[in-house]
């Protein structure tokens, strides 16, 4: 069922109505409806369409993460040498305090970056 609700929540925050979502599907409006109701579940390439409209991953669409960013963001550069990925592969490797120092970094860096707003 969380797959049921993720699509129309997702939808909801899109601010489109079934009607749109089945357009681009090529599906029906009751397919929508089931889909969001978990009356049924799309093939995989309708789930890999639902996934690149609304820019999540697959898994967040099934429920099995809360992660809603696109697994191809991974592969975005933060500089010229290190990516996302690199840096969460990395932050995985560090030991529990190295990991909090790590997580009030990043906390002092949104405090600057709202304060610079």
């Amino acid at each position: 069922m969380e797959f049921g609700k993720n699509i129309s929540a997702l939808r909801a925050e899109r601010g489109i109505y079934q009607k749109e979502l089945a357009d681009y599907l090529k599906v029906s409006i009751g397919t929508i409806s089931n889909y969001e109701q978990g009356i049924h579940n799309p093939d995989y390439e309708t789930l890999c369409k639902l996934a690149d409209f609304y820019g999540v991953s697959i898994d967040y669409l099934m429920g099995r993460t809360a992660i809603r960013t696109c697994i191809d963001e991974l592969d975005r550069p933060l500089t010229d040498n290190y990516t996302i990925a690199d840096l969460l592969n990395t932050t995985l490797q560090l030991d529990t305090a190295s990991a909090r120092s790590l997580v009030e970094y990043v906390d002092m860096l949104k405090l600057r970056q709202m304060h610079n707003k």
